[in-house]
């Protein structure tokens, strides 16, 4: 971040003052109300964040002044002339790293360790400029907003998550990576699930926190769109006869947005049809309309998709969800592979969907396999398809280091 916030107080064009970023900073929480607290952020605090932020400003980060009114703190700084949304961004990402950091630091420093009932929080506001005669005004509103801001501990976090999420998907720096599903039949690769990742950053650990963050803002089909797009792009190297496994959620079915057009014409942008395709619909999230839901699905199934209950077992209503949907495969979840040669009930129950399965004309994928003495066990079983480690990890593209020890 060095010289990003650089001082700039006079636009060049005009000789006009530029906006001013105000960073409100307080501690809140019941821990707080302890009278060791209280002490040491009455002896400490000030002198921490003088230090602070001499520090950060000899890190380049610009002129930064602090005014305090009693405990809270409200840090100033000039800003560059840029758009707005730039603005906020910065000083989001500047407001975020002294929580992170100060929080941490004199909690170690002057209170002896982590204390769980108090939290730093901080809040932000921009004041275009402060002009002269409503300077006390411009100043109040702009301290108030901060404050507003910066009562929940979470919304500054929000925000930046609201933002690197929209450049995640602006940016397409998703990706997928394609795991191999084997027949244990011929030992010969059936098809490949597409396995979203997405780059290393502070606010998505991997694709189950996105995929959560995103279903939280209502943005999930937004996310899901270009999960498919994106494993369609990438999956050059499917040979013919093989299955492109792709996932979706029981809340993706229900979105009007959720259409087969746009899937198919990318499909045939990459000389696939919808007979390559199988959408995993997971089952460790409930389906509310089966009725509903199968309806979709039918209409997806005559185009020529496929359709497979991932997660098997794991869920809320396997059986009815398999009865229901009459899926064409069934994936066992790997938390009833793991161990199944030493756990009888495991085998007992994985028994069970495979017997279903073969009544209704249904195929059985084993997922997990980590062990040679896994593998001997459901294939003693009659089951035609497994996944896992020890089968082929996943990989950037289709085709590459298969491992098909089956």
């Amino acid at each position: 971040m060095r010289g990003r916030y650089s001082v700039r107080k006079y636009s060049k064009r005009s000789g006009q003052v530029g906006p001013t970023g105000i960073i409100y900073v307080a501690w809140h929480g019941r821990g707080k109300e302890r009278e060791d607290v209280k002490s040491a952020i009455d002896a400490h605090w000030r002198h921490f964040v003088q230090e602070a932020i001499a520090k950060q400003r000899n890190a380049g980060v610009g002129h930064l002044r602090s005014v305090w009114m009693k405990d809270d703190l409200y840090i100033c700084l000039q800003l560059p002339y840029e758009g707005a949304e730039v603005l906020e961004e910065q000083l989001l990402e500047l407001g975020s790293r002294f929580k992170d950091d100060w929080e941490r630091r004199f909690m170690q420093t002057a209170l002896g360790g982590w204390i769980e009932e108090l939290r730093l929080h901080t809040g932000i506001s921009i004041v275009e400029r402060l002009l002269p005669g409503r300077y006390d005004e411009l100043w109040y509103e702009g301290i108030k907003r901060a404050i507003i801001h910066g009562q929940s501990p979470s919304a500054p976090e929000r925000s930046m998550r609201i933002k690197a999420f929209n450049h995640l998907i602006q940016s397409r720096l998703i990706y997928p990576v394609y795991q191999p599903i084997i027949s244990l039949r011929n030992e010969t690769v059936y098809g490949y699930e597409a396995l979203l990742r997405c780059p290393d950053n502070r606010w998505f650990a991997g694709p189950q926190p996105l995929f959560a963050f995103a279903a939280e803002e209502g943005m999930l089909y937004t996310l899901d769109r270009l999960a498919r797009e994106r494993a369609i792009e990438e999956s050059t190297g499917l040979a013919d006869g093989q299955k492109l496994f792709i996932n979706i959620t029981s809340q993706i079915i229900d979105d009007p947005s959720f259409t087969p057009g746009q899937t198919r014409s990318l499909l045939e942008q990459f000389g696939l049809s919808p007979h390559h395709v199988v959408f995993e619909l997971t089952e460790r999230s409930s389906i509310e309309d089966f009725g509903a839901a199968k309806k979709i699905l039918d209409h997806y199934r005559n185009q020529g998709y496929q359709i497979a209950i991932d997660d098997a077992g794991a869920g809320y209503s396997s059986l009815q969800s398999i009865v229901e949907l009459q899926p064409d495969l069934i994936k066992i979840d790997r938390s009833l592979i793991r161990g199944i040669h030493l756990d009888p009930m495991k085998e007992h129950i994985v028994q069970h969907f495979t017997e279903l399965a073969a009544k209704m004309g249904i195929s059985i994928v084993a997922e997990g396999i980590e062990e040679e003495e896994e593998l001997a066990q459901i294939r003693s079983m009659g089951i035609a398809y497994a996944q896992g480690y020890l089968l082929g990890k996943p990989q950037a593209s289709i085709g590459r280091n298969d491992s098909t020890s089956a």
